[in-house]
């Protein structure tokens, strides 16, 4: 107040002097120039020369945290704050306590240092969000849904400081008055409670993190994730649609996630072939000696066939009928080949589950299943490995006298008709 007195007693006899019946209002104009003028000059030297200077040096860079604060305009909104706070204390300084002017000067002024101080907290969670997704250990973190409860904490508070500042009530009466709206805050809010709750869950026992390739159903959901906010869950599909799942709906239901996959290092190959049972059959001598050709059976044949004899020898069995001793099969030695080619085919994963297995067998044949897992996860060098494989195992099938078993294709249809033409034509003959 010193300063208003100051002011006021070297200016007042001079407008007294020379506009006597305007000297108060005269006074009141010369303060809000003072007010008006210092703040355009602070505003000048802030942005046109402070934060130009600032931002001049952290151009180019390294430093992370130093161009996220400036892409989120933090000390922009800070100097905006600033300049808040200084209309503030010279509209105490100039003016004059009885006038009515002051207190609307103050208020808006409040008003400003609320807005730009929440939008400056908005600004400070953008900059660490994005300093700390630059930072692999804190991606796991649903660091986007807390961040996002925190401003929406503080937009309520906020807002009940800018209600009363409005309505010049203290907001403790405002908080006093919120019990009885518990309830209705309760369903409003229902979403981002339960969206906080599960990001906590989600972060506590490492179930879900950005980057994460996500498989859930019932939202048809089959893709990366790639933002877990507050209220919602952002999924890039294989096809680049998006799906957004309520982060309260990954705690609620069960959903698939493919990181240990990914983290494994191998991806399960699981298909099997369907044979015809009528092609199984015992291998003859003459057999043997053709498939002891292929290098990845001459191993197993030559084992194996010594092995059977040694054991046919100690059986007083007559040899002579099939039904007797045991013998190498075509199916059995197909069984061994595939798993050989599995353990020296350089794309499939040796230190994981390999085998080669028959199931169940049925009305639509005999199936063998390739269990085993490749040396990649990445999808279109899994197919491919997976493709060539089953490429080469059909080709192979005719060597061990197998067939594939399926349905009778149009091509079948056509060569028994052509075949039953042929016969009819010779009896007419």
């Amino acid at each position: 107040m010193n300063e208003v007195k100051d002011l006021e007693g070297w200016l007042m006899p001079w407008l007294n002097q020379y506009v006597p019946q305007f000297a108060k209002l005269a006074y009141t104009g010369i303060a809000l120039g003072l007010i008006v003028i210092m703040s355009l000059g602070i505003h000048f030297v802030l942005h046109r020369v402070v934060l130009r200077w600032v931002e001049g040096r952290t151009r180019g860079t390294q430093r992370i945290w130093r161009r996220a604060f400036f892409e989120r305009k933090l000390f922009g909104r800070l100097a905006l704050t600033l300049q808040g706070i200084i209309i503030y204390i010279q509209a105490g300084l100039w003016l004059e306590s009885g006038t009515l002017l002051l207190p609307s000067i103050q208020t808006a002024a409040n008003l400003w240092i609320l807005l730009y101080a929440l939008l400056s907290l908005y600004s400070l969670l953008d900059a660490l969000l994005d300093i700390f997704r630059q930072r692999p250990a804190m991606r796991a973190f649903p660091l986007r849904g807390i961040f996002q409860s925190v401003k929406l904490l503080a937009s309520i508070f906020i807002g009940l400081l800018i209600v009363s500042t409005l309505i010049g009530k203290s907001p403790v009466i405002l908080l006093s008055g919120l019990g009885a709206m518990t309830a209705v805050l309760m369903l409003v809010f229902k979403d981002p409670i339960l969206g906080l709750v599960a990001g906590i869950q989600l972060s506590a026992n490492d179930m879900l993190a950005v980057g994460d390739w996500l498989e859930m159903g019932r939202y048809g959901a089959d893709g990366e994730v790639i933002d877990i906010g507050l209220t919602t869950v952002k999924v890039q599909n294989w096809d680049h649609t998006i799906t957004t799942i309520p982060t309260h709906a990954l705690i609620s239901d069960s959903f698939k996630n493919w990181r240990g996959m990914s983290e494994s290092g191998g991806r399960r190959i699981k298909r099997s072939l369907r044979l015809d049972a009528t092609s199984v059959r015992f291998l003859d001598e003459e057999d043997i000696r053709r498939l002891q050709k292929a290098h990845l059976l001459d191993g197993y044949l030559s084992d194996k066939v010594r092995e059977i004899s040694r054991h046919n020898s100690e059986q007083p069995a007559d040899m002579s009928s099939l039904v007797n001793g045991r013998r190498l099969t075509n199916l059995g030695t197909f069984r061994a080949y595939l798993a050989a080619l599995l353990r020296q085919h350089p794309h499939i994963h040796q230190q994981m589950t390999l085998m080669v297995r028959q199931l169940e067998s049925g009305s639509e044949g005999i199936p063998i299943e390739i269990y085993a897992f490749t040396s990649t996860t990445r999808w279109a060098e899994y197919e491919n490995i997976q493709a060539d494989i089953f490429d080469h195992i059909f080709a192979v099938l005719p060597e061990f006298d197998l067939r594939l078993h399926q349905n009778p294709t149009g091509f079948d249809l056509r060569m028994l008709a052509g075949v039953s033409a042929a016969g009819s034509y010779k009896k007419v003959v």
